[in-house]
């Protein structure tokens, strides 16, 4: 019989990836969000401006600090983005409604090719995390989001990944509450491969639900002034697929 020699397995790569976490006064949240980016990821802070000594908390816990002088949510994203230097860039709010780790396997269906971009669907954990106006406002963002481009997504939440450099080409320029959406919408029109994961849980603040309904405000009177992307509406882009790890 001939002696057959074996090694080890060789541990498998750490994917390259920053995440980008807007802050503006989450003194309190940085610690637990902080804890649960997943190892061998950066996450890039982005203090918008923050009194609460945000910053320094963020850098005793390991993380890039982005300084981003210009308030608004998507001022704070676009400043992580342009920081960012990893091949795929994730975002996450920084508030502690939703855990990092759970970016694992979005990460993953990128780096796999099966899509573009991947949201997460939150599911709202514990009674009254999810008030009415909050549900409303994303209602609306879904349906605007689906007459303008025809994509079938149910929740336009914070947590998604994508590569870089594909990020960058879309040439955002929204700095207020409408940057999430607008990068959905443009994401559509280049033909983009989109994916939502359902069963992420949440809690959603009333900051958050605010500014969704914000966002739906907004892209109702950019959708007004243009015409839906022909043959998008017809054949959707999105898959789903279910999460399944939920935030402790």
């Amino acid at each position: 019989m001939r002696a057959v020699t074996t090694s080890p397995s060789s541990p498998c790569p750490v994917p390259d990836v920053d995440v980008v976490l807007p802050c503006l006064n989450e003194a309190e949240a940085l610690p637990w969000v902080l804890a649960r980016i997943p190892a061998g990821w950066r996450a890039l802070v982005v203090d918008n401006g923050s009194t609460d000594g945000s910053a320094g908390i963020a850098r005793a816990h390991g993380a890039t600090v982005v300084h981003e002088a210009r308030r608004g949510f998507g001022a704070a994203c676009h400043a992580g983005l342009a920081a960012a230097t990893a091949g795929i860039v994730c975002f996450c709010d920084c508030d502690a409604s939703l855990d990092p780790g759970l970016l694992v396997p979005f990460v993953r269906e990128v780096l796999d090719g099966e899509a573009d971009l991947v949201l997460g669907r939150r599911r709202p954990q514990g009674r009254g995390a999810w008030p009415a106006h909050a549900r409303a406002g994303n209602l609306a963002l879904a349906r605007i989001l689906r007459r303008r481009t025809g994509l079938r997504l149910h929740d336009l939440g914070p947590l998604r990944a994508a590569r870089r450099e594909a990020l960058l080409g879309l040439d955002l320029d929204d700095r207020r509450s409408g940057y999430p959406l607008q990068m959905v919408v443009r994401a559509a029109d280049a033909g983009w491969r989109i994916a939502g994961r359902s069963g992420i849980s949440a809690s959603v603040t009333g900051l958050r639900s605010r500014r969704e309904i914000s966002q739906a405000s907004a892209i109702r009177s950019a959708c007004s002034a243009s015409r839906p992307s022909q043959g998008l509406a017809s054949s959707p882009r999105t898959t789903s697929t279910k999460a399944h790890s939920s935030a402790s």
